[in-house]
C-alpha cells in the first residue's frame, strides 16, 4: 500500500542543511526556467528535491535520441515528447504538491518581461546559441529587479555566473554585446566570456561543432555539475541567505581536470587578456570552419 504523501517527510533529510522554516519558504517560492534540455531539465529535478514547490517552463521542443546523453528528461519513455511537459511530470512525481506553469511560447524580446513576472529566481536553460533569446531573458529579470543565473555545462565541466539587481555587472555589460555585433561575433563573445579560463580546452574538440546544426560537444558530467552549481546558488538566493558573488564573478569547475576557479574579471570582457583570447578564438573558429556556419545560421 502505498504511503500517503507529506511534504514534510519528503524533504525531512534536508534537515541539518535546510531549517523547518525555510523548507515552508522554499515550497512557496517561484522559479522560471526557461528552456527544459540539458540544463533546464536538470536544474528543474534539482530543485525540486531541495523542495522548491513553484516552476513555470517553457520550451518548444521535443525529446528525441540525440539527447539521452546529457538532458535528464531524456528518456526512452519521453521521445518525442514536449520538454517542457516531460519536466513537468518529472517534477510531479517527485512532489505531486508543486505547482508547474507551462507556457507554450519560447521566450522572446516580446515576451520576456511576462515570463519572469512574479518570480522569484530566473535560471537560463536557454540553447547556447538562442543568444537574443538570452540576452532578452537577462533584461528582462535585470527590468524586473530579479537575480538571475546562466550556468553553461562545458565537456566534463560547469560554469556560473550570478547576475544581480543594482548590483556588479548586467549580462550585457559583462559579455560586452554590442548593437553593430553579428550573430557569430555574439556566439564567440558568449563562449569565452563563459569561462574565462577555459579548463575545458585541453580536451574538448570544438572542430565537431556545427553552428548551422546548432550542436556540439557535450556529457552529462557538465549538466549535472552545472545544475548542482545553480541549486547551491538558489539556496542562497532563495533563503536570503547572502554572500552571492555577481559578474564580474566566475565560477568553473571540471570533473575530469578536478580543477576549480572563482575568481573576479574586471570589465568582463572588456579585460585587456579577454580581447586577446577573443581574437584567438574568432581565429580557432575561422580555421575549423565554425565561423562560416554561424555566419550561414544568421542568414538562413
Amino acid at each position: 500500500m502505498n504511503s500517503p504523501w507529506s511534504c514534510e517527510q519528503a524533504f525531512s533529510r534536508n534537515a541539518g542543511l535546510i531549517s523547518p522554516a525555510e523548507q515552508k519558504h522554499l515550497m512557496d517560492c517561484l522559479v522560471a526556467i526557461p528552456g527544459c534540455g540539458g540544463i533546464g531539465s536538470t536544474v528543474a529535478e534539482t530543485l525540486a528535491r531541495l523542495g522548491v514547490g513553484k516552476f513555470r517552463l517553457c520550451d518548444p521542443d521535443t525529446f528525441d535520441i540525440a539527447n539521452i546523453n546529457r538532458q535528464l528528461g531524456a528518456t526512452t519513455l519521453s521521445m518525442h515528447q514536449n520538454k517542457a511537459e516531460a519536466v513537468r511530470d518529472r517534477i510531479l512525481i517527485i512532489n505531486p504538491a508543486a505547482v508547474v506553469e507551462i507556457v507554450r511560447e519560447p521566450v522572446s524580446r516580446e515576451n520576456a518581461d511576462r515570463f519572469v513576472f512574479g518570480c522569484d529566481l530566473v535560471l537560463d536553460g536557454i540553447d547556447f546559441y538562442a543568444i537574443d533569446a538570452r540576452r532578452a531573458l537577462f533584461q528582462a529579470a535585470k527590468d524586473a529587479q530579479l537575480p538571475a543565473m546562466t550556468a553553461a555545462p562545458l565537456g566534463f565541466s560547469a560554469t556560473l555566473q550570478v547576475y544581480l539587481p543594482n548590483k556588479g555587472m548586467s549580462f550585457d555589460e559583462f559579455f560586452d554585446f554590442r548593437v553593430t555585433d553579428t550573430y557569430a561575433e555574439q556566439i564567440l563573445k558568449f563562449l569565452v566570456g563563459l569561462a574565462p579560463k577555459g579548463l575545458q580546452r585541453s580536451y574538448m574538440d570544438l572542430s565537431f561543432a556545427d553552428g548551422e546544426k546548432q550542436t556540439g560537444p557535450s556529457s552529462i558530467l557538465g549538466t549535472q555539475l552545472a545544475s548542482a552549481m545553480i541549486g547551491g546558488e538558489a539556496v542562497r538566493l532563495l533563503l536570503n541567505r547572502g554572500g552571492s558573488l555577481p559578474a564580474p564573478w566566475f565560477r568553473q569547475f571540471d570533473a575530469y581536470k578536478q580543477q576549480w576557479v572563482k575568481r573576479y574579471l574586471w570589465g568582463g570582457n572588456k579585460h585587456p587578456l579577454q580581447r586577446i583570447k577573443l581574437m584567438a578564438g574568432k581565429q580557432m573558429m575561422q580555421k575549423i570552419g565554425l565561423w562560416d556556419q554561424l555566419v550561414n545560421a544568421e542568414a538562413s
